[in-house]
């Protein structure tokens, strides 16, 4: 039977336990994080941001939880104009100031680096999703066009399950414990990648962010919080909306994407039938996001 296992062989390649070719495989190393600034926002909080593009409209993008820029740049390939990344408030290294948090924190966050950059549209990716939620739902005109891709939350809190999963990892990294972190994050890749050299160099780019940066421990309030209290708070959003979600992801139920989209007046709403979708359809999505926000 083969398995995954952590640490991963020293000269990149997977290994794989019973029959099957043995020799040295090597992976595509991850590309060299790109360097990135701190900004000073108006509420005092130093936040982490990445720009690449030029001109004209600016679009900002927010990540996931324990997740952060890397991930999300894949979803800026062809978006046109200048593309703002950041990480919210600890993560990467934007401060960590005192918790308790909530969305509004997060909220607040995305809108600085919005207004800051003169962002016009919005892409928000799980966490990040549920932040742009709630900015929409304080200010209906913020955003001309705006991507939720797969949502956790909308007013409901998430599943027992979930919740364990992102409480597990913030711990596993407060403890320093690699392996365990491994095991966490390992289950962000679809099984037909996990032990292969693309998913090694995914794993080792994801563990040693996390391991250099870490998670606030405050990250673990936000797991019981909610974007809006009322989807009726987002009927007056005036932005043409992209809902993206996929079936069979634990920490991003499709009936959230489904209960979004019906919350956005005239959202676009687009299915995956099988979740990692950034690994099974990431020419698709990629085309999807930019055609949406190109349009």
């Amino acid at each position: 039977m083969r398995g995954f296992r952590w640490p991963p062989p020293p000269d990149g390649g997977p290994r794989t336990y019973g029959p099957g070719p043995t020799a040295p495989r090597t992976g595509r190393p991850a590309l060299p994080e790109p360097e990135t600034e701190l900004v000073a926002t108006p509420h005092g909080v130093r936040l982490e941001q990445l720009i690449t593009g030029v001109g004209d409209p600016v679009t900002v993008f927010a990540h996931g939880f324990a997740s952060g820029i890397a991930v999300t740049r894949p979803l800026g390939s062809g978006v046109a104009g200048r593309k703002v990344f950041f990480q919210f408030r600890g993560h990467g290294r934007s401060d960590a100031p005192a918790g308790p948090w909530s969305y509004g924190e997060l909220a607040r966050d995305l809108r600085a680096v919005a207004d800051l950059s003169g962002a016009s549209r919005a892409v928000g990716v799980s966490l990040g999703a549920g932040a742009l939620c709630q900015v929409l739902a304080e200010s209906p005109e913020r955003f001309e066009r705006a991507v939720f891709f797969l949502p956790a939350v909308l007013d409901r809190s998430r599943a027992t399950a979930a919740r364990q999963r992102l409480t597990d990892l913030i711990a596993t990294v407060e403890a320093g414990d690699l392996s365990a972190v491994a095991d966490v994050v390992s289950t962000e890749l679809p099984a037909a990648v996990r032990n292969t050299p693309a998913g090694w160099a995914y794993l080792r780019q994801r563990i040693d962010q996390l391991m250099r940066d870490g998670l606030a421990p405050a990250l673990a309030g936000l797991l019981d919080d909610v974007p809006v209290r009322d989807p009726a708070a987002l009927a007056p959003v005036t932005a043409r909306s992209l809902v993206i979600g996929c079936v069979g992801d634990e920490l991003h139920p499709v009936e959230v994407a489904e209960r979004l989209a019906a919350a956005l007046p005239g959202a676009e709403l687009h299915v995956y039938d099988k979740p990692g979708v950034l690994w099974t359809n990431r020419a698709d999505l990629r085309e999807r996001v930019a055609g949406f926000l190109n349009g």
